[in-house]
């Protein structure tokens, strides 16, 4: 298939392999903040495949993952009412709140539907004037533009039943929270490319500066992550500390300005909960004032719920690059996809469930050597 044969070529990818070992003089640290690329990573092999020294630190690159119980509690909450309609992408239906998921409240006889674009919310709102839908709205940066689309969309219509329960996370905020962590210790960042199309990578430029730390935005297939972490290594070995882009088939460094501006029309930067890394200031986007009647945690009242995690459950470690989920005790056991304990184990950018996927049952030969 033409645009992703290209990118899982194997000669290609020893020859990167061979240049890779040629450029590693020491251990090195890097992390990737997108779960698309994590799951490519894991499901390939690539961390196995490495230098010995080079390791991959997966980060919080999962938006279902990375939200909180609370507003998972909330959500169910909101789609356990009768006069509702809970409307979400698929992987939000099984990620377990304190009381149970949203696909629970389906089968206890709520009308959960999974859609493919916040616009079928919309549309579903029109068709049934009498009843209120709600829309997940969660994602980082990448997501944010269509949900802004739909709001804004329900507000040219009037439509009075139509709101969202907004769960939007930003990533360069979290990322430099990690990485003031003590015991992160990474040396270089795999930027997410569906996030820089969107935002481009000025807001990285900065924290590159800050923390003396190689970026480098990079795609999701085999050769895009072996080409990204090569030119990760590049500037380590070369004491260079820039943004660099690898996937410059779709990034520009000011990214998608139009989707920007739709995305500043509906939301404002605001406080954010992350699950497993805490409160992160002005790490989330949530409604501004013009926008706040389709705010579904207001309309509905609750925003007082709160929830702890399950005790047995380290998605924060994992979330953080500290643990890899085979270091849970419960991984593979008492945490599976069909019965999970945590997020991370539901999501299709999930870690755990990249390790569960590819039937990783034991930490890697690679991490026992290092």
């Amino acid at each position: 298939m033409r645009y992703l044969d290209e990118y899982r070529d194997p000669v290609l990818a020893r020859r990167l392999l061979a240049e890779l070992r040629a450029l590693a003089t020491r251990p090195w640290r890097l992390m990737e903040v997108c779960g698309g690329q994590t799951h490519t990573i894991v499901r390939q092999g690539i961390d196995e495949m490495l230098p010995a020294g080079i390791r991959m630190v997966h980060g919080p690159g999962c938006p279902v993952c990375v939200t909180p119980l609370s507003t998972v509690d909330r959500a169910v909450a909101i789609a356990e009412r009768p006069d509702v309609i809970f409307t979400s992408y698929g992987d939000m239906l099984r990620v377990p709140g304190s009381g149970g998921s949203l696909l629970e409240v389906r089968a206890r006889g709520g009308d959960v539907r999974a859609v493919y674009s916040p616009l079928d919310a919309v549309r579903i709102a029109v068709a049934e004037p009498d009843r209120q839908v709600v829309f997940f709205a969660v994602g980082f940066e990448t997501t944010a533009p269509a949900n802004a689309a739909a709001v804004r969309h329900a507000a040219l219509a009037g439509l009075r039943n139509f709101s969202v329960l907004v769960s939007h996370a930003l990533v360069p905020p979290a990322l430099t929270t990690i990485l003031d962590a003590p015991d992160t210790g990474i040396d270089a960042v795999l930027a997410a490319g569906h996030v820089c199309a969107v935002m481009g990578w000025t807001e990285y430029e900065p924290i590159a500066a800050r923390y003396r730390l190689p970026i480098v935005v990079t795609g999701f297939e085999p050769l895009d992550l072996l080409e990204g972490i090569t030119m990760a290594v590049r500037q380590l070995e070369e004491g260079r500390a820039e943004v660099e882009n690898q996937y410059r088939r779709a990034v520009r460094r000011t990214g998608n300005t139009a989707a920007q501006a739709a995305v500043r029309e509906v939301f404002t930067v605001g406080p954010r909960t992350w699950r497993g890394i805490g409160a992160i200031p002005d790490s989330g986007l949530v409604l501004t004032e013009a926008y706040a009647r389709f705010d579904a945690e207001r309309r509905f009242g609750v925003t007082h719920l709160a929830a702890a995690e399950h005790p047995a459950c380290i998605a924060g470690d994992v979330l953080r690059g500290t643990r890899l989920p085979t270091e849970c005790p419960e991984y593979g056991r008492g945490c599976t996809p069909r019965h999970p304990l945590g997020a991370p184990m539901v999501s299709s950018e999930g870690t755990c469930a990249a390790f569960h996927a590819a039937g990783r049952t034991a930490p890697s030969t690679v991490e026992e050597r290092r």
